[in-house]
């Protein structure tokens, strides 16, 4: 009975950014970032800090510490880094108990190879699990949302993550189309820096960036002005000393232009090739918005003007996969059929 109390299952959303997991009976039990601090030293990698406290040592290390981002575009660019994160992980969620052996179940974009897939089952086994189910992260952001996904219907989900946006039209408990674009907060986050590098000759890192996006982006320029205003700090490219100067909402809305226009080009694609009776449901109900890139002002605008259907953001857009691929880990018999498993 202790094994099993230790062993409890769990969900897992392995994002770009940030990683979720979902405990099953008790909800959501961590968030946090997906980055790892490697120490170099002695010839020897050894992780310092994962999550939260690595995420702060981002751009602040000094040479011998790398502060590392195990997945990239949505799958595992690092195995052994990301092997040590997702081990971490469910330590934590676990209380640290060597005890826990969980059965779980991880999201992978709709886009992923099969060894790409199997890099992520990989992990998972070699970090504790007992067995291991995948499930596509657009089918997990629908669950999540409440779209009626086993039902004959068409549901339309958009769920722009930190690596990929994935575009997916849904019916009967499966994806009639998906299209994965590996556009998401991160490219965002590139072209804010590139962007204030080339205007301002002022260089910023990741971290400002995303406070700049969450602060005053925008997926389209305000209306009339400027809009508001933010101060940034960085470093003068020029005279290579600090700098602070003050950014305005439409800068960052004609920064933000390449990577909004690619997401709302894979809308229009996964709409041209969605089936007719598929697409008289989301004229009806329309398309929704999930992940961390839907809180992106006006970007459900901007994808209402584009298209002409009705967009809405969903509900706790940042915890939507992850309450979805929870929901398919507590109603296993019902939402079986959803699951795959690269080792059958």
């Amino acid at each position: 009975m202790l094994s099993r109390f230790f062993s409890s299952d769990m969900a897992i959303d392995l994002g770009t950014a940030n990683t979720l997991v979902y405990v099953k009976a008790q909800g959501i039990a961590l968030d946090e970032p997906s980055v790892v601090a490697i120490d170099n030293r002695k010839g020897k990698s050894r992780v310092l800090a994962v999550g939260e406290e690595a995420k702060l040592m981002v751009g602040r290390t000094p040479s011998y510490i790398e502060a590392i981002r195990p997945l990239r575009d949505g799958v595992i660019a690092d195995f052994e880094i990301a092997e040590e994160m997702i081990k971490y992980f469910i330590r934590k969620v676990h209380n640290r108990s060597s005890f826990a052996r969980p059965e779980v179940i991880v999201c992978v974009p709709s886009g992923s190879t099969a060894v790409e897939r199997r890099a992520i089952e990989d992990a998972s086994l070699h970090a504790g699990a007992r067995k291991v189910g995948l499930i596509e992260e657009p089918m997990a952001a629908a669950i999540g949302v409440g779209l009626p996904v086993t039902e004959p219907m068409g549901s339309m989900v958009v769920d722009v993550g930190g690596g990929t946006t994935e575009v997916a039209v849904l019916s009967m408990g499966g994806i009639v189309y998906a299209h994965s674009v590996r556009v998401g907060g991160d490219k965002m986050d590139e072209a804010i820096i590139r962007h204030i590098r080339n205007t301002h000759n002022l260089l910023i890192g990741e971290t400002s960036a995303e406070r700049i996006k969450e602060i005053i982006g925008s997926a389209c320029p305000p209306d009339d002005g400027e809009g508001p205003t933010l101060s940034i700090k960085g470093r003068d490219l020029i005279n290579g000393v600090p700098k602070e100067l003050v950014i305005n909402q439409r800068q960052i809305a004609e920064s933000l232009a390449e990577p909004v226009g690619q997401i709302i080009d894979s809308v229009k694609t996964a709409l041209e090739k969605t089936p007719p009776e598929l697409a008289a449901d989301i004229v009806d109900k329309g398309i929704v918005l999930t992940g961390g890139g839907a809180l992106l002002g006006n970007l459900d605008n901007v994808l209402r003007h584009a298209t002409g259907l009705p967009v809405s953001i969903g509900d706790e857009p940042l915890y939507c996969v992850a309450l979805g691929t929870g929901r398919v880990l507590e109603d296993r018999k019902t939402l079986k059929h959803i699951l795959h498993s690269q080792s059958g």
